[in-house]
């Protein structure tokens, strides 16, 4: 079985701390067999990061939209922030990339709301079922809405730092692809652990100590 977190943010990312040195050690560990290095509104990182370790880092993107956050999967050209939704979805798929939708619903982190999930509902692929860093429980809502939709879900960690890394993952039957993720997710196990509290709190720590 192979397990994948397909929301990581390195230190590229204003508020995140996770080095190249902590994803090779995540998967040199085999705790995670695929990771998503998917930082705010930039892929340098992550283009970095499977260039050194390879393609089981997936390089992808959470882009901050008008109308909240939207990850694109498997990305090689950066998107834009502060386009809408739709606009953000339209370069996600010129690039054969996926549509990743993290925390829906929350208030707290930019989540998309109903009305515009609703919107884009024919464009998504993946719900983010549970997020290991959650601050309000949206998990439930999450589910019924990929349920009634017969969309993808899977569970990831939204890691900002080390500590609780490698908890929230979702469980694969086969290695994913591009092509294949979105079928091989169907069938998926998700694990609903935390991050923990300093895993959740990792944001805010980052920002005041400066990262690095």
């Amino acid at each position: 079985m192979i397990r994948a977190d397909l929301h990581t943010h390195s230190q590229a990312s204003p508020d995140g701390s996770l080095t190249l040195n902590d994803y090779r050690k995540m998967l040199s560990l085999s705790r995670l067999e695929y990771i998503a290095v998917t930082d705010h509104d930039r892929i340098d990182f992550a283009l970095q990061a499977q260039a050194t370790l390879g393609d089981r880092i997936i390089v992808g993107e959470e882009v901050t939209t008008t109308d909240g956050e939207i990850i694109g999967l498997y990305l090689h050209k950066a998107i834009p922030a502060g386009l809408s939704a739709a606009e953000t979805i339209k370069h996600i798929r010129q690039q054969g990339g996926l549509v990743y939708i993290p925390h829906p619903f929350e208030t707290v982190r930019k989540g998309i709301t109903l009305d515009t999930l609703n919107e884009i509902a024919d464009a998504v692929d993946i719900i983010e079922a549970y997020n290991g860093r959650s601050l309000q429980n949206r998990a439930k809502q999450a589910a019924q809405w990929a349920k009634r939709h017969q969309k993808a879900t899977a569970s990831s960690s939204d890691a900002h730092g080390r500590i609780g890394w490698g908890r929230t993952y979702t469980t694969l039957a086969t290695t994913p692809q591009s092509e294949s993720l979105v079928e091989i997710l169907m069938t998926s196990t998700i694990d609903t652990r935390s991050t923990g509290f300093i895993g959740r709190l990792y944001p805010k720590l980052n920002r005041l100590r400066g990262k690095r």
